[in-house]
């Protein structure tokens, strides 16, 4: 028994490192308070129903150890897909055991009846576990969670015995021993003699009048005791014991009852005694199995944990993505968890993220107008990177991919100092240089408005040379910015990428899309007037900025402005070719059921022709017999065969004829379809994908002397505008014609062939 408490911290211990967290550096000291890793603890914590799941989370850590992490994950996942699936599962019964186990190793020491109803729960809530995982290990559907519930060895002694003495009300049955039995029946019969000997004496003072009529017999300290007028209580035999708040009333216990009084104490006190005897007793019994006890508590407070997580992955949509033992970031559909949350409460819906960071191109330079969402991208990079190496699902699509990171410094946010006479640019060169002398190719950066908060060409130069050292040490990053210089440096430099905030020149309103490739516009200006600045104030600062700077910038705005011109068009073409395919798999479906269609038909004529035959020769055979009989010539008998089997010749012939001309007719809509396709991607394929200050080509028609219209065609109904493409010929002298979504049929003669050619 002394050894408990040592096995019981050795039990403890082992779980605790059970999942061995290699500590990385994470830089500043406020790193989840500024990435809002706090509120995400506090959202996991409220879904924890035990106090040693809420340590767990607290000691959740950044995890460097890929095996760890990708074990936390799977659990967690495993979890998810449990809670969301499996109504077996036990969703209650997580009790806190573990704050009192300890206790009980000490010879002597008893556990009360509160810590044994919730020891009970918690021994029911881990067999119910191990029998629920039990039943999945056959199948393997649950190989993380089954694993760990594994070593929990059956609790049923500790849950029997418990049930032997504690009642459904939390109290020591009366069966628990012979003497609780005795002393609770001899407790019961000397209330019950006091209770009548004061129902006596109240009635016998309320007729001398000492006692108000409607009073009742009370408790005082735990003794019986009958309410008398203050000016009548020396008049009442007994033991004045209280007194109300006016001091009009005296609570007096008689004194015939006094000793019966002290007898029901001394059996209350003798009741306790022998509660305390059996508790003891119960403990003693139970030290030997506390080990075991200890271990299912444990598990049950893990399990608790982990339930926890998987909940709140599913309040948020978070998926465990592919996982790679090497620094890399590629999200998919990536969402800020908390940003969602409070543009849902609005009413809006969060600008999913896509993001991928190789070793070739491991820095992002993200620049676009204020307010764009480029802090947003930096927080939801650094959010769902420390998540996931905490071992928490995150919100992004399953087809993500991440990888392990050694460690992850941020510069977000003002970070100025009264106390340490630090200026905001002063606390971003503090940052640089931490990050210049820890940074190394296992290392992620965030960094926002690189060298902002001086004057900006110094702050630009400075700025352009620690990014260019931050990208030789082989960091992966991601850093937002306005400066032109290093927009053009990250065009040009090796393992770097631009990538722009797209904006909405129309509406004046940022789109809140990454789009990696090209560096994006500040539209200071195109701001500026949206904000209420006056003309003249907006025409003199042009006037007064250098017309490279001008040039670059009009640049930029003409690259987002062709590509959201072309992303539209591809978007088009896109819809058009889905729909061209759904058209392409009816008629291949079409065409395979003419087929069967086509088969069936034939052998049905054939069948038929065959009925037809037989009867044929019967009829002949009859002739012949005839013949015969008759002695006729054998040659008129042949000439009857022969009509016969030409006649059977052609029952089968136009069957098949017909059959033949719908599928071809159905073969050439299927190959007319199939060329417009082929036709539209040649065309996107040829289109550039952005252009200096270009302006869109637009589609123009002419008529032409064509040589006939046939499927592929395009044309227009004589005396109209609106084109269309030819889809089908009909026997009837009309065609089939693909005008946009529509469909419509119109007649042959009134078509007029158009060419094609592009106006720029």
């Amino acid at each position: 028994m002394i050894t408990f408490a040592k096995s019981f911290h050795s039990i403890h211990a082992t779980l605790k490192t059970e999942n061995i967290r290699t500590k990385s550096s994470i830089y500043p000291a406020t790193f989840e308070a500024k990435l809002g890793f706090d509120n995400i603890r506090a959202m996991v914590q409220r879904r924890c129903a035990t106090s040693r799941a809420c340590e767990l989370l607290a000691e959740a850590e950044f995890c460097t150890d890929f095996e760890a992490v990708r074990e936390q994950l799977e659990q967690t996942d495993e979890m998810q897909r449990i809670c969301a699936l499996d109504a077996s599962f036990p969703q209650s019964g997580y009790v806190d055991v573990l704050h009192f186990i300890g206790k009980a190793g000490v010879d002597g020491a008893y556990l009360d009846e509160p810590e044994l109803v919730a020891l009970a729960q918690m021994a029911d809530t881990a067999g119910s576990l191990a029998a629920f995982f039990a039943k999945q290990a056959a199948d393997a559907r649950y190989p993380r969670l089954s694993a760990m519930v594994q070593p929990v060895q059956t609790l049923d002694p500790v849950s029997k015995g418990i049930a032997a003495i504690i009642d459904a009300f939390g109290k020591v049955k009366d069966s628990a021993s012979p003497a609780l039995q005795q002393l609770r029946r001899q407790a019961v019969e000397v209330q019950q003699l006091v209770s009548r000997r004061m129902q006596a004496i109240l009635r016998q003072a309320q007729a001398d009048g000492y006692v108000e009529d409607g009073a009742e017999v009370s408790l005082r300290d735990g003794r019986t005791v009958i309410p008398v007028s203050a000016s009548c209580k020396r008049k009442v035999s007994g033991l004045v014991l209280d007194e109300s708040a006016t001091g009009k009333t005296s609570f007096v216990e008689p004194a015939e009852v006094v000793e019966l009084n002290n007898r029901l104490r001394e059996l209350g006190f003798a009741e306790k005694r022998e509660v305390v005897r059996i508790l003891t007793a119960f403990t003693a019994f139970l030290r030997p199995c506390l080990p075991q006890v200890a271990l299912a508590a444990e598990l049950v407070a893990r399990i608790d944990f982990i339930r926890a997580k998987a909940l709140f992955a599913g309040s948020i949509g978070a998926t465990k993505p592919a996982l790679t033992d090497s620094p890399s970031v590629g999200w998919c559909n990536a969402r800020h968890p908390l940003l969602e949350a409070a543009l849902k409460r609005e009413g809006k819906s969060v600008v999913p993220l896509n993001l991928r960071l190789t070793p070739s191109k491991r820095m992002l330079l993200i620049s676009g107008p204020n307010a764009g969402g480029k802090s947003a991208c930096l927080k939801t990079v650094g959010l769902l990177q420390y998540m996931l190496q905490c071992g928490f699902l995150v919100p992004a699509s399953e087809d993500s991919e991440a990888g392990i990171f050694g460690a992850i410094f941020i510069d977000i946010g003002d970070e100025q100092s009264l106390e340490s006479d630090l200026s905001t640019y002063s606390a971003h060169l503090q940052s640089m240089k931490y990050f210049l002398r820890h940074a190394d190719t296992k290392t992620l950066l965030l960094i926002d408005e690189l060298g902002a908060g001086t004057e900006p060409q110094l702050g630009g130069a400075i700025a352009e040379a620690t990014l260019a050292a931050l990208t030789r040490s082989g960091a992966f990053g991601v850093a937002t910015t306005h400066y032109a210089n290093l927009k053009h440096f990250a065009g040009s430099a090796a393992g770097m990428q631009n990538g722009a905030m797209l904006f909405d020149l129309q509406r004046m309103a940022p789109l809140f899309r990454l789009e990696v490739g090209a560096p994006g516009s500040s539209f200071a200006f195109e701001l500026a007037k949206k904000a209420g600045l006056p003309d003249d104030v907006i025409a003199g600062a042009r006037e007064l900025l250098d017309g490279k700077h001008e040039n670059f910038d009009k640049s930029l705005r003409a690259i987002a402005r062709d590509r959201r011109y072309w992303e539209e068009k591809r978007e088009h073409v896109k819809q058009a070719d889905k729909r061209l395919e759904e058209l392409a798999a009816q008629l291949e479906r079409e065409l395979a059921q003419l087929k069967g269609e086509r088969k069936r038909i034939i052998g049905e004529a054939k069948d038929e022709a065959k009925a037809l035959l037989a009867g044929a020769n019967r009829q002949i055979e009859n002739t012949i017999r005839s013949i015969k009989e008759a002695q006729a010539e054998k040659e008129k008998t042949r000439e009857a065969r022969s009509r016969l089997a030409a006649f059977a010749q052609r029952l089968a012939a136009p069957t098949e004829a017909e059959a033949d001309v719908l599928l071809r007719r159905k073969e050439e809509e299927l190959q007319a379809l199939q060329r417009r396709q082929q036709q539209q991607r040649q065309r996107e394929e040829e289109k550039p994908e952005r252009s200096e200050e270009v302006t869109p080509r637009r589609e123009q028609y002419i008529p032409v002397q064509a040589g006939g219209i046939a499927v592929g065609s395009v044309v227009r109904i004589a005396g109209q505008s609106a084109t269309g493409c030819v889809a089908k010929l009909n026997d009837n002298g009309t065609a089939l014609l693909a005008m946009g979504n529509l469909y419509i049929t119109a007649p042959i003669a009134r078509l007029e062939a158009l060419e094609v050619y592009q106006k720029k």
